[in-house]
């Protein structure tokens, strides 16, 4: 009798400080995607009035909060709570990865860290976040992408509307992916590509570029042939040059001069 595989196990460790409680239904929607929430914890000072919105909330999400005073300004017991956590919860082996709810760039090395270990690393943050903790996760999902569309008209400075990326930028990124997976034909299949995609980076999301799925942002950067078959499955490749482009300063050949 076949067995399916394990749900991977996965550690939300949420940074309240640096996240907007609004992301919260959209967050764990996104993580049913990677694998099961084990572990729910969030780290803050919740005794204070900015926080209130997360505190309205856990229970809802089954989130358990980790009280920490800030006794001294400029020190973020928070963050070192977190970290503290984050590697018990590594050397229990209890675990198949990490989530970490963030835009600081401090939690840069503790992803790598966990990465070290073997264990994946899902990171989550505005679009602000630093390069370095972005490219430190095997993915990361930016929390604009995470509101709901019906609120898309009430984002606040809290959580800023995302900037969409041009079409242009996907199609190099996605470009490159076929290129290393090309065969002779030149077709592969689409879910191929997504693969190759996190791999290339690790932010790469067609959300970020005005599109719900790759197919449709595939089919409108108007670089790719899509190809269906009738199992359902997609295969693109890039379009055959049609035409060599003309330099604009060429000069026109000259006549033949009649003796």
């Amino acid at each position: 009798m076949l067995t399916e595989p394990r749900t991977p196990r996965l550690a939300i460790l949420i940074d309240a400080e640096n996240t907007s409680a609004r992301i919260a239904p959209g967050l764990f929607q996104e993580i049913a995607k990677i694998g099961e929430a084990s572990v729910r914890r969030i780290y803050g000072d919740f005794s204070r009035t900015n926080l209130k919105p997360w505190t309205d909330i856990l229970a809802a999400h089954a989130i358990m909060p980790h009280q920490n005073f800030a006794y001294t300004t400029g020190k973020n017991a928070s963050d070192i709570a977190l970290v503290i956590d984050a590697m018990d919860l590594l050397h229990s082996g209890r675990l198949d990865g990490f989530c970490l709810v963030s835009s600081d760039s401090d939690f840069t090395r503790l992803a790598a860290r966990i990465r070290e270990q073997g264990l994946d690393v899902y990171g989550f943050g505005e679009q602000k976040t630093p390069e370095s903790f972005v490219r430190a996760c095997r993915r990361f999902v930016y929390t604009e992408n995470l509101l709901p569309i019906a609120h898309c008209s009430e984002r606040s400075a809290a959580l800023p509307k995302l900037a969409l990326k041009p079409l242009s930028a996907a199609a190099k990124v996605l470009r490159m992916a076929i290129m290393q997976l090309d065969d002779k034909d030149g077709w592969v299949h689409l879910a191929q590509v997504g693969a190759r995609l996190l791999t290339l980076a690790s932010d790469f999301d067609p959300r970020s570029y005005g599109r719900s799925k790759l197919i449709d942002l595939v089919e409108a950067t108007g670089s790719f042939e899509v190809q269906r078959k009738d199992a359902g499955e997609v295969q693109i490749r890039l379009k055959p040059a049609t035409a060599v482009p003309v330099a604009r300063n060429a000069q026109p050949p000259l006549k033949a001069v009649s003796k």
